[in-house]
Order: C-alpha cells, then sequence, then structure tokens
C-alpha cells in the first residue's frame, strides 16, 4: 500500500495546523502554506524515503508553527503517529524561535553534524523545497523577494549555501546531494 491510512491522517492533521487554524500563508505570498509541507513528503517519497519519514515531512512545520490554542508538541505527535514520527519532527524543529536569527539558524545548523541519515533527509528535503521556492520567487518578482526575510539577502544566501554544504558533508552519499548541489550552483548565480 502507498497511500496509508498514516499518510491520510498526517495530511489531514497539517492541513488543521496550517489552515484552518491559521489560514498560514507561505512568505509573502498568497499560497496556502500546507503546498511546502505537502512538496517536502513528495521529494521524501521520490527519494525512497519510508512511511515515517514521509508523515515527518508533512508534519515537520507543525510543532514549530502551531497557535497556542492548538498547540502541537511530541507528545501530541507520538501519540498520533508515533514515536520515530516524533522525533524526527522534533529534530528539526526550531526550539527557540524567540531567539535573534543568527543565533537559531547557528543552533539548527550544530544540530546538523549529529543528525541520523533520516534527519538528513527530512532537512534535506525541507531545504531543496524552500530553496526551489526562493529562486523561483526570485526570477518572478526580482529583488522584491528579499524583502520577504528577516535578513538581508547576503546573509540568507550565505546560510542557506552554508547549510546545504554541511548536508552534503555529513552524508555524501545522501539521494538528495544532487539537488542540494544543483540549488547551491543557482544561488551562487543570484548572490
Amino acid at each position: 500500500m502507498i497511500y496509508t491510512p498514516k499518510i491520510k491522517a498526517a495530511i489531514r492533521f497539517a492541513v488543521k495546523t496550517h489552515e484552518v487554524y491559521q489560514k498560514q500563508k507561505r512568505k509573502g505570498k498568497d499560497v496556502a502554506y500546507i503546498e511546502h509541507p505537502l512538496n517536502v513528503a513528495l521529494i521524501l517519497a521520490m527519494a525512497g524515503a519510508n512511511e515515517d519519514l514521509i508523515v515527518a515531512g508533512i508534519l515537520h512545520d507543525t510543532i514549530e508553527d502551531s497557535v497556542l490554542a492548538k498547540k502541537v508538541t511530541p507528545e501530541l505527535l507520538t501519540e498520533r503517529f508515533g514515536q520515530n514520527v516524533a522525533e524526527l519532527v522534533n529534530g528539526v524543529t526550531e526550539q527557540d524561535k524567540s531567539l535573534p536569527w543568527e543565533i537559531r539558524k547557528e543552533r539548527a545548523f550544530e544540530q546538523i553534524q549529529h543528525f541520523s541519515h533520516d534527519l538528513l533527509l527530512l532537512k534535506s528535503a525541507d531545504v531543496v523545497s524552500n530553496v526551489w521556492e526562493m529562486i523561483d520567487d526570485y526570477g518572478r518578482d526580482g529583488e522584491v523577494v528579499w524583502t520577504r526575510f528577516n535578513v538581508p539577502r547576503d546573509k540568507n544566501i550565505e546560510q542557506k549555501i552554508r547549510v546545504i554544504d554541511g548536508l552534503c558533508k555529513y552524508w555524501p552519499e545522501s539521494p538528495l546531494v544532487a539537488d542540494l548541489m544543483a540549488i547551491k550552483e543557482k544561488l551562487y548565480t543570484i548572490k
């Protein structure tokens, strides 16, 4: 079975978290946020990921993006989707979004060196989805894209290249290395 009840439940859960409870949109656009986690899950499926990893891709932003009234926690994800899924999602979650961008990104980068292959694949799929979207937006909208982010263009691009380098370094055999390297090359053309 390819489209499993667990995947269906994860999609419903993510839609409620991102759409129903907060009508969340992608940065600076009138695009439903749910597009991103579904893209991450599709990338993971195309890379040959197992069911739990695909489910984690669908749910990967639910902890950090949930509203207080409907807070998603690792415990809730464990109850609904199992401990492995909860650990995967929590592993790629920024734990304290109140910290300045630089500190959050540095902590996230430092964590990569301790990631399992599953976490590296999940993070890689997230990066592939986010960065290709940013590159596509830049191609369509030009310099206005950088106003959607909390940091200037060069800092944003440098951080993404650094993460790509880390992901490739810690798992050079990842099925997403070619995608990551293609993104890195494209980032250099817009830098």
